[in-house]
C-alpha cells in the first residue's frame, strides 16, 4: 500500500482523534447501550438500536483512523529548505487577474481545511504549483475556469494548531 504524506501536526492530530475515540466515545457508547437494554425490550426500544448504530459508527471511524496512521509518511515541513514547492510549502501567489494575493500551504489529503489556506496535495492547485519556483506563472485549472498566478514566497514551516 502507498504511504500517504502526512505533516508531523496531521499525525498528532489523527492520534489525538483515535485516543478521543477510544477513551470517550467508545465508554460512552458502551454506557449507552447499558442503558438502552435496561428499559426492556430490545426489539423495539430505538434508544438501544440508535447506541448499536453508532456503535458501529466508532468501529468505522477507529479502523479508518488506525490505517491512515499506518500509512502515514510523516514529512516535517520545517526540516525543509527547498526552493521549489514541495509537499508541505507554504506558498504566497499573486493573482493575476485581480491583484489579489493567495496563501496556500500544501498538506496531505487528512489535513485539509481550504478555510484556513490548507490545500491537498491531490488537489489541482497544488498538483499545478509542485516543482515550481518564486517567479513563476502558473496557470491553474479550477472549476471556474483557468487562473493564473505569480509564485511570490515559498517556505516552509511547521503548522500550527
Amino acid at each position: 500500500m502507498a504511504k500517504i504524506p502526512i505533516t508531523p501536526k496531521g499525525y498528532r492530530d489523527l492520534q489525538k482523534k483515535l485516543r478521543h475515540l477510544r477513551k470517550v466515545e467508545r465508554p460512552k457508547n458502551i454506557k449507552d447501550i447499558e442503558v438502552a437494554r435496561s428499559h426492556g425490550d430490545l426489539s423495539e426500544n430505538a434508544e438501544y438500536h440508535a447506541a448499536k448504530e453508532r456503535q458501529g459508527i466508532i468501529v468505522a471511524q477507529i479502523a479508518d483512523t488506525e490505517a491512515r496512521l499506518a500509512d502515514a509518511d510523516v514529512i516535517d515541513p520545517a526540516r525543509l529548505n527547498l526552493e521549489k514547492i514541495a509537499f508541505g510549502a507554504t506558498v504566497k501567489m499573486l493573482d493575476t487577474e485581480s491583484d489579489e494575493e493567495k496563501l496556500y500551504t500544501i498538506v496531505g489529503s487528512t489535513e485539509t481545511d481550504v478555510s484556513r489556506g490548507r490545500i491537498s496535495i491531490e488537489s489541482p492547485i497544488a498538483r499545478s504549483l509542485i516543482g515550481r519556483a518564486a517567479g513563476d506563472a502558473v496557470t491553474v485549472t479550477t472549476p471556474r475556469g483557468a487562473k493564473e498566478f505569480e509564485i511570490l514566497e515559498i517556505s516552509y514551516i511547521e503548522l500550527e494548531a
